[in-house]
């Protein structure tokens, strides 16, 4: 445990206060970015697959998809935007599977800290490492010809919404990883959210286009409104319905995992 998680965390004396709590999560937040900022690698393996599909996609397959109205690569990158901090996610479950099996949450629980402090700081800190993925995806995307077309206003807001998605998903995240306890499953359960949503999603292709039994599910689950609310607030055109849905989803994912995530932990620690 580094020495500025120990400066951060309270005296055992100390009454448990939110103010007090929030300090504690402050300190594993910085525990674990420190551990981001020596281990870069962590940042450039969650771009790897989301790079690769933008440049396959782009340049390999993309000739043969066509989207009436909408170039392609407009059509492609936000949903890419999207994949970065939903692969990113996946370290959140790798990291808490491997603190459980290296003993750390045990240590953590020996120290007179909330409990909520461990899960709170580990989510905000892969928070952050998300918005370094983003930046270099988006830069990606320029590179490869896509633009922003609406307002600056709504460009932020669709990257605000970028993250909040990631954040909600970092507590799904979170749930797995207390869920197997061990590193390896971990890593092959996270890549579950890419399977059964992004893929199955219009993400990649219109949802017309899909067999007419996956229809229903890839226009109504949580991929496809984020990245239909995403390309309205980039490339312009109706948003509202798609946005207020996309919100909802993150809050609803949001509050559930957070809920389950901290019972498993709480048994974890018991």
């Amino acid at each position: 445990m580094t020495n500025v998680t120990i400066k951060n965390l309270r005296s055992a004396s100390a009454p448990l206060t939110p103010k007090l709590a929030l300090r504690d999560a402050e300190g594993i937040a910085k525990r674990n970015l420190l551990r981001i900022l020596r281990t870069p690698r962590q940042v450039f393996g969650s771009i790897i697959q989301p790079c690769l599909i933008l440049l396959v996609f782009r340049y390999m397959v993309g000739g043969a998809i066509h989207i009436p109205g909408v170039d392609y690569v407009n059509y492609l990158v936000p949903a890419i935007f999207l994949e970065a901090v939903l692969m990113g996610g996946a370290n959140t479950s790798l990291a808490l599977a491997q603190d459980l099996q290296m003993g750390m949450i045990e240590r953590f629980r020996s120290l007179p800290m909330a409990r909520s402090a461990v899960l709170i700081g580990r989510t905000f800190a892969d928070a952050c490492r998300n918005v370094l993925a983003l930046m270099f995806v988006i830069a990606l995307g320029i590179l490869v010809g896509f633009r922003f077309h609406n307002s600056l206003g709504a460009c932020l807001a669709g990257i605000a919404l970028i993250i909040l998605f990631g954040y909600a998903f970092s507590w799904f995240y979170a749930t797995i990883g207390l869920a197997v306890k061990d590193p390896q499953t971990a890593q092959t359960f996270s890549l579950l959210p890419m399977f059964i949503l992004f893929f199955p999603s219009s993400a990649l292709v219109p949802i017309p286009t899909m067999p007419g039994w996956l229809q229903p599910f890839a226009a109504h689950q949580p991929v496809t409104v984020t990245i239909d609310a995403l390309r309205a607030l980039f490339d312009g055109g109706p948003v509202f319905n798609n946005l207020w849905q996309a919100i909802s989803w993150c809050v609803g994912i949001f509050l559930v995992f957070l809920v389950v995530s901290l019972n498993l932990y709480r048994k974890a620690t018991a």
